[in-house]
């Protein structure tokens, strides 16, 4: 096994205890107190392309970082692309970010055909979760931003499409 497989595995199972302990002992987390600004990031999407959180600015941005290996996490991706579908004309763009290696990505993808943007994070998507506020570093872990670029909400563990529609609404508008 190679030594980023086996930090992948070790980084996973303390993510997956993470997100348990978050949704049994942890009230949910609500907006927060101010918005913060989200900061500049690149990662590259399953064809080694390498995108900037950028592209997306201006358009209401629900960052979803996630792994095939988390099953609340998959729970959530047909949600997603139904909201994506149903609101991307008004501005609402999903972006995945998988915290996983490109290959179980690719394998999941060949069977769900996500309709927006998948990125893969790796181990640098686990650190960048926590810089954005994970700091339990659970798994399905989101975001919500506005369309002014800053941070509004943020989402350890599963995210309901009633939660979902209660943030989001307002600023479809």
């Amino acid at each position: 096994m190679k030594p980023t497989g086996l930090i992948m595995i070790v980084a996973a199972l303390l993510a997956l205890g993470g997100g348990i302990l978050v949704r049994k002992f942890l009230p949910p987390v609500e907006h927060t107190s101010s918005p913060s600004s989200l900061p500049d990031f690149n990662l590259p999407d399953m064809s080694g392309n390498q995108h900037n959180i950028s592209e997306w600015q201006g358009k209401i941005r629900v960052i979803n970082f996630w792994a095939t290996w988390c099953p609340p996490c998959l729970k959530e991706i047909p949600e997603f692309m139904a909201l994506q579908e149903q609101y991307s004309a008004k501005g609402l763009q999903f972006i995945g970010i998988a915290i996983d290696d490109q290959e179980p990505v690719e394998e999941y993808l060949a069977k769900t055909k996500i309709n927006y943007p998948v990125l893969i994070g790796g181990v640098t998507g686990i650190a960048l979760a926590h810089q954005l506020g994970n700091s339990i570093d659970a798994v399905p872990f989101t975001l919500v931003i506005n369309r002014q670029g800053q941070i509004i909400h943020r989402q350890p563990g599963e995210f309901s499409r009633e939660k979902i529609m209660e943030i989001i609404t307002p600023l479809l508008k």
